[in-house]
């Protein structure tokens, strides 16, 4: 660790699916998933700072969903690291959770993804990650995001997916022209959409709401749900949109793509 008065603060980033389709299944039960990732300048905020041992402290407006104690991935991520590097783990984790929990967003495995990043900022760690390929530049899209308050568990989702699997659709796009990702992209689809509505019918009316806001050029959900998202002509009239969906008492953000 640096010195002791040094502490690490940044953010977890709402992560998004612009389309997700299951392509295949692992023998081990888990499934093989093609998506183009987005990050949305909306997320839980974390601070990291020495401690005797790890701790968490959780604010924010969806505290109180969070779970304590080792389960919550936070404490986790700097219990692994720590074991994995032969570091001392007492690292006191502050969580101001701004995104909804079990929505689709990456709001757990972000603040993970985060506390390993800060961690290794802190402890001059190098690393490596997942096989990714560069997506289209993005950056400035106006989206709006969009939460019923009705928690979807994952494993559920997928074990109420049924169908073939669809195949891998990659795509390049050299700007963020918003006329042909929106071209590009009615052409794939969230392939969990289906479950999720069986599952909780309001993300449907979700979407139907999504898609009626003038300047919305296209609306879908994200992950496995609940939490959907529209694409927008202008950060205006996502923020025109953001009222009127808020206004059903649905959690409703408007952002822009990072």
């Amino acid at each position: 660790m640096r010195p002791d008065d040094e502490a690490w603060a940044g953010i977890a980033p709402a992560k998004v699916n612009l389309y997700l389709h299951v392509v295949g299944k692992r023998d081990d039960g888990y499934h093989l998933l093609d998506s183009l990732v987005v990050f949305a300048d909306v997320g839980d905020r974390l601070t990291l700072a020495p401690a005797e041992a790890p701790r968490l402290t959780v604010s924010g407006p969806f505290a109180a969903a969070i779970p304590p104690g080792d389960d919550n991935l936070a404490l986790r991520a700097v219990r692994r690291l720590a074991a994995a590097t032969g570091r001392p783990d007492g690292i006191a984790v502050t969580l101001d959770k701004q995104l909804p929990v079990a929505a689709g967003i990456g709001g757990g495995s972000a603040d993970a993804a985060a506390v390993l990043r800060g961690l290794a900022t802190l402890w001059d760690l190098g690393g490596i990650g997942e096989r990714l390929d560069p997506g289209p530049d993005l950056a400035g899209v106006a989206m709006l995001l969009v939460n019923p308050g009705v928690p979807l568990s994952t494993p559920d989702v997928f074990r109420a997916r049924s169908g073939a699997f669809s195949p891998e659709a990659r795509f390049a796009l050299a700007d963020a022209d918003l006329d042909h990702l929106c071209d590009l992209l009615a052409d794939r689809r969230n392939d969990l959409a289906e479950a999720a509505i069986t599952l909780v019918p309001v993300v449907a009316e979700v979407l139907a709401v999504l898609a009626a806001q003038p300047g919305c050029r296209l609306a879908r959900m994200s992950g496995s749900g609940a939490t959907c998202f529209g694409l927008f002509a202008s950060p205006a009239a996502a923020q025109a949109a953001e009222a009127v969906l808020a206004a059903r008492g649905w959690w409703a953000a408007a952002a822009a793509l990072l």
